[in-house]
């Protein structure tokens, strides 16, 4: 029941004028810098973070928001409208987005984007609002072992999905890990492997 408390309690929030307001110019700004190819929403969020420094707290995370959700679109539109893909996550966009716009449907294929990533979007955020406690209590019981489980499990999914030859793909891997131990310590601060 808690959940609903927090989600209405987010919803009363949110659904101000305002902050509508600052969601529509931050979605305007992020679809615009996102249709930029090669700058994906991380980079949006970075050079439009000086646009939210007098807002208040509330306002700037909404407007922040919005500009990543705004990016994310932008870079669909690229993939549609020129098949060329604005970022990572825009490239299955690619394959039929063109080929509609090719054919003439182009604005189907925006419309089908956007409201896809607008649905996709609010139910992801309510599936993470839902099990985030849960997923939360089991993070907290990782200890060294079930890390070091897990890092096994993605180097030997590396060496699975990896194509052609066993050998180049654990040599890929050993060195990345040579390369990968070489510095500080994320979580000690201490240097590793510096020689110094």
């Amino acid at each position: 029941m808690d959940l609903f408390n927090n989600l209405a309690l987010g919803f009363g929030v949110a659904f101000t004028f305002q902050n509508l307001i600052y969601a529509f110019i931050g979605c305007l700004l992020g679809t615009l810098i996102g249709v930029l190819p090669g700058i994906g929403p991380v980079a949006t969020i970075a050079m439009l973070l000086p646009a939210t420094y007098a807002l208040p707290p509330i306002a700037a995370l909404i407007m922040l928001a919005g500009i990543y959700y705004g990016a994310q679109y932008g870079g669909s539109t690229t993939a549609i409208l020129v098949n060329l893909p604005g970022e990572s996550s825009s490239v299955v966009t690619v394959i039929d987005g063109y080929q509609m716009a090719r054919k003439g449907r182009a604005g189907p294929a925006l419309a089908a984007a956007g409201l896809g990533s607008f649905f996709a979007g609010c139910i992801g955020t309510l599936i993470l609002a839902a099990f985030a406690v849960p997923l939360t209590e089991v993070a907290f019981k990782f200890g060294p072992a079930e890390y070091f489980s897990l890092m096994i499990l993605g180097l030997i999914g590396a060496v699975v999905l990896a194509s052609g030859s066993l050998l180049k793909a654990v040599a890929m891997i050993v060195l990345g890990l040579l390369l990968g131990l070489v510095g500080t310590d994320v979580n000690s601060g201490v240097a590793r492997f510096s020689f110094d």
